[in-house]
């Protein structure tokens, strides 16, 4: 009996004891990697087992694009790396070698040279002068000189992403997604293609890298086979067309084979068919996501980072979701914001709990622990979305912090303490659920306002606006009447753990004196401190000081929920409106700087703690089982592969640009 995958890859099949299973993987730099268990696998037909192995394989070809769109000279570098990882034979136990290691699995964690999360370039903790020694085992053929400025250089590519006010943030930008060209240049582009009266606009700019010749001609180089990736795209579209074999009906078989129309042609408008097409495919228990998706990675949010995520339905967790989207009307009509914003009629709103199967391009390492898609508006509005929780994968989180000690260091009381150990869980994915499900797809634009009016600020308020419509909910009566809570106060769990990380313990991710310039962080700070301070005259909550160590006090939870009502009333209708003016100065005032005194506590109290402040994980290995001619019969997926093993052969069998 053959137990292999395409690669050749030999692993032995296991049954896996939940209660044995180790969810730690490595630990390095601000970094822990955790593994994820696939529960239910062995319960899908083979059929279906067969049709994620083929969807995971595609979504694992796509590594090189994220690397590459991240910065031009990535995957030189990484391979340069790997070279020298692999065939030094000098002393490999040193504190130089140790430190280019760690450097090393740096890079293969953030799909690049830049953190992926902050988007400063990684800094080495190794020399020059050692980088030489390693670049002379391996006989470095090429410009030794950009080599080195673009690892140690700490001025040169210095952002991946920059969002800093009054600056050009296409040229001081290190992202791949633009060439030669400045933000003016580029936008005036896109205003001169883009018709403002079009109902059903395209996502301009999505699949593409914006380029200006010599001569100022600008053109963009279309991401698509024959084109631009057409090496990797080749490779993805070959997996899918083996997929669309074992595709659970009709339905899904044309989703399939329309993401590989897309692929072909690169045309946008088919993108938004196979979109449509996806969105309406609510009966398939296994799904995916696969291609140029998200634009948090570009600071204009045209250009779309390439990803990939598999999955199956969680049929008895979705029943929460079922639930929520069920009712979905019900809290569109009563939400606090203003009528005009509100959608007369709420469509599609599918909403489902699921278990991943396998993680790629920008959701790999780090990952979601929701999703909300398609990003088109008017495809939402016409269509409604996919909303979906990744349970296995906030399990994982969850189970990986049971009893670190984090809760104990900054929560105020053992009241406290306890409602976050009792509800933690519960009230995290209720809040994803609502996040996902109704939050992103609640309101309505104006007629003639852009998707893309608040330009750099808009991935940071369209965030805020879903954190807020999950937060305001959670404490309604509602989610009792529906038994989606199991206790009248657990909500406030959430509110405390909330409150607590916008306004101090996430700020540990980022280095002293150093902006927030993530988006997801931007909100929860925005939101944090913006109800925080409107509270401050009726001492809604207070940060407070007992033996030198500051702890968030909350004195009024109902009241707290009505600033969360008020904040999403206004972030509804800038969205709405696309009021840019009052959208920057919102995002500017509260969501950038950082309490420079809270910051500098919060880093000292959690590196008491041993905590790595960012976790991303590794993929489970699928392999395949065959008889004796070589027919499959079954698909196991193993747990033992740890990181460096993982980044090695993904290396070597899905290098392709």
């Amino acid at each position: 009996m053959d137990s292999t995958n395409r690669c050749g890859y030999k692993k032995q099949a296991v049954d896996m004891n939940t209660s044995d299973f180790t969810y730690k993987v490595d630990r390095f730099a601000d970094i822990e990697v955790l593994r994820y268990l696939v529960p239910d696998f062995e319960k899908l037909t083979l059929k279906q087992k067969i049709l994620i192995y083929y969807l995971s394989e595609a979504a694992l070809c796509g590594r090189d694009i994220l690397f590459d769109q991240n910065n031009q000279y990535n995957l030189w570098i990484r391979k340069t790396l790997e070279n020298i990882y692999i065939n030094y034979v000098g002393n490999r136990n040193c504190p130089e070698f140790l430190s280019f290691e760690e450097y090393l699995k740096r890079i293969w964690f953030s799909n690049g040279i830049h953190h992926h999360y902050s988007t400063n370039k990684i800094e080495p903790s190794f020399n020059e002068d050692y980088f030489e020694h390693l670049l002379k085992s391996i006989n470095f053929e090429g410009d030794e000189n950009l080599l080195k400025s673009l690892i140690f250089n700490k001025n040169l590519a210095a952002k991946r992403v920059n969002l800093e006010q009054n600056t050009d943030l296409i040229t001081s930008s290190a992202n791949n997604f633009y060439r030669n060209i400045t933000q003016k240049e580029t936008e005036d582009f896109y205003a001169s293609i883009t018709n403002p009266n079009d109902k059903t606009p395209i996502s301009y700019g999505l699949n593409s890298r914006l380029e200006k010749a010599e001569d100022d001609t600008i053109t963009e180089k279309v991401w698509k086979l024959n084109g631009e990736y057409s090496k990797a795209i080749v490779h993805i579209i070959a997996h899918l067309d083996s997929a669309m074999d074992y595709a659970e009906n009709e339905k899904q078989k044309q989703v399939i084979q329309s993401l590989i129309e897309f692929y072909k042609s690169g045309d946008l408008k088919k993108f938004d068919e196979y979109s449509i097409l996806w969105v309406e495919d609510t009966v398939s228990q296994v799904d995916f996501v696969n291609g140029f998706i998200e634009t948090y990675g570009d600071p204009l949010g045209y250009k779309a980072s390439w990803e990939s995520i598999v999955n199956f339905r969680n049929e008895e967790a979705t029943k929460r979701t079922h639930i929520i989207s069920k009712n979905a009307q019900w809290f569109e009509d009563h939400s606090p914001i203003n009528k005009e914003f509100k959608k007369e009629t709420v469509r599609g709103v599918s909403a489902k709990v699921i278990t991943n199967a396998m993680l790629g391009g920008d959701c790999y390492p780090a990952t979601p622990i929701g999703i909300n898609l398609p990003n088109a508006n008017w495809i939402r509005q016409i269509y409604g979305s996919k909303s979906v929780t990744i349970e296995n994968i906030m399990e994982a989180y969850n189970k990986a912090s049971y009893g670190n000690g984090f809760a104990e260091e900054f929560y105020d009381n053992d009241q406290d303490i306890q409602a976050w150990y009792t509800y933690g869980f519960a009230t995290d994915v209720l809040h994803t659920d609502l996040h996902e499900c109704l939050g992103h797809g609640s309101g309505q634009l104006l007629p003639g306002v852009s998707q893309d009016a608040l330009k750099a600020y808009g991935a940071t308020l369209e965030e805020a606006r879903a954190d807020l419509f999950g937060l305001y909910y959670m404490a309604d009566p509602i989610m009792m009447e529906l038994n989606l809570l199991p206790n009248v106060n657990a909500y406030k769990a959430a509110y405390y753990r909330y409150l607590l990380n916008g306004l101090m313990t996430q700020s540990v991710r980022i280095s002293i004196g150093e902006n927030i310039e993530e988006s997801h962080m931007r909100n929860r700070q925005l939101i944090a401190k913006y109800v925080y301070e409107k509270g401050l005259p009726e001492k809604v909550a207070e940060l407070i000081n007992k033996n030198g160590k500051t702890y968030l006090v909350i004195n009024d939870y109902e009241r707290l929920r009505q600033l969360f009502g008020d904040l999403l009333a206004e972030v509804q209708r800038i969205k709405s409106e696309g009021d840019y003016e009052a959208g920057k100065d919102l995002v500017e005032k509260y969501a950038i700087k950082i309490n420079p005194e809270l910051h500098k506590e919060a880093i000292e109290r959690y590196k008491k703690l041993d905590i790595a402040p960012y976790r991303g994980f590794v993929n489970p290995v699928y392999l395949l089982k065959k008889d004796s001619n070589g027919k499959i019969i079954d698909v196991v997926p193993t747990y033992e592969e740890d990181f460096v093993e993982q980044m090695l052969r993904y290396s070597k069998y899905y290098s392709f640009l």
